[in-house]
């Protein structure tokens, strides 16, 4: 008995192998079909090695008239039914991909992806992938949608912050090559007036240079471990004869020790930008107050001024390219360049892994950074 068992296991097997090697082939073969017909062929694997291996018994047996024809008819309806199993199940496979394929197809100009419901949990899972790859390419979209028109406007400004110095400084160059000027008195004050709308335009190519660097992803850091006391005290001491100028007093506090990993040279000027923003809009005799403080385990540094805050709809606007808030695009009679620097500060605290944003509070508005703390 033994023996024959064994000799039933070892056909058995040694047809398995045969049949199994056959559907790997076929796989192979079919490997950029359907999935449906490769699950056919799965499926089908195990229902022929079953066959097979109850036609060996049988036949091993030696098993004679009606038990024969019964198991045989057993053996026959039982692959048919699992051959009809694997049929259904591919169809439903591919019925589903057609689904999935179809909802791809319809996605509108808009971008926003349906996935189709009653998915496998395989395709179901694919469907996620794409919905979320759908998102991130539509939000690709607004962000270049959103630097295109900024870039448009930016050049729109910036133009004609250009041509404005340039056509008094070629008048005043003029009147000075054809004598119309001629006393010490007024060729000085020309001398001066040139010299200081040099300064500002080389001002201005400065800051959109450090903004092309920015958008363009080549903003380096060397970034080292700096308390942020003492870029506040720097940043203080350089505006102030700006303030002074102004009549406007500058207020500085910090923690003992608020430590960050910075770029201390471009920190430094991300907060200089917010202090002379908050200086140029601050009346005579108002404050400027520059605060460092830990909260929820980040630094965080405001900077609030006296402007008389910001209409609520310019908010979202505030650290727009170009952005002013004011319907006269000219320079201001301060120097003012074309408003890049809340733009630049906000690269620059991007850069850092850090937030800014700015809240209306008390008499003006508070500008806001969180970086994260230095271990």
């Amino acid at each position: 008995m033994i023996p024959e068992i064994v000799e039933i296991v070892a056909v058995t097997a040694g047809l398995g192998l045969l049949v199994a090697l056959a559907g790997l082939g076929a796989m192979h073969l079919l490997r950029e079909r359907s999935v449906g017909v490769m699950l056919a062929v799965v499926v089908a694997v195990p229902v022929v090695v079953t066959v097979a291996g109850m036609v060996a018994i049988t036949l091993k047996m030696i098993i004679e008239g009606t038990p024969r024809n019964i198991v045989l008819s057993v053996v026959a309806v039982s692959g048919l039914i699992g051959l009809g199993v694997a049929a259904a199940l591919a169809r439903r496979v591919l019925a589903a991909s057609r689904r999935l394929v179809a909802a791809v197809h319809e996605v509108p100009p808009s971008g926003e992806f349906t996935p189709p419901r009653g998915l496998p949990a395989e395709l179901g899972t694919v469907a996620a992938a794409l919905e979320e790859a759908y998102r991130r390419i539509r939000l690709g979209h607004e962000r270049e949608r959103a630097l295109e028109g900024a870039r448009r406007e930016l050049v729109a400004w910036v133009s004609h912050d250009l041509r404005t110095p340039l056509a008094g400084m070629r008048a005043m160059v003029e009147a000075l090559e054809d004598g119309v000027v001629a006393d010490p008195e007024t060729v000085g004050r020309y001398h001066a007036q040139i010299r200081l709308e040099v300064d500002r335009l080389s001002a201005m190519v400065d800051d959109l240079f450090e903004l092309s660097r920015i958008h363009a992803g080549a903003l380096r850091l060397s970034r080292r471990r700096t308390g942020l006391g003492d870029l506040v005290a720097d940043a203080l001491a350089g505006v102030e004869p700006l303030a002074r100028a102004k009549g406007v007093r500058l207020e500085g506090a910090a923690d003992e020790a608020v430590p960050v990993q910075a770029d201390a040279g471009e920190l430094s000027r991300a907060l200089r930008n917010l202090v002379v923003n908050a200086i140029r809009h601050t009346p005579q005799d108002g404050a400027v107050q520059v605060r460092v403080t830990v909260e929820d385990g980040h630094a965080c540094l405001s900077v609030a001024d006296c402007c008389g805050g910001i209409p609520p709809e310019d908010l979202p606007r505030v650290f727009d390219v170009a952005f002013r808030g004011e319907a006269a695009r000219s320079p201001r009679a301060d120097g003012t360049g074309a408003g890049l620097g809340l733009a630049i500060a906000r690269g620059i605290v991007e850069a850092h892994d850090g937030d800014i944003g700015v809240v209306n509070t008390g008499p003006g508005c508070r500008f806001e950074i969180r970086l994260p703390l230095s271990p």
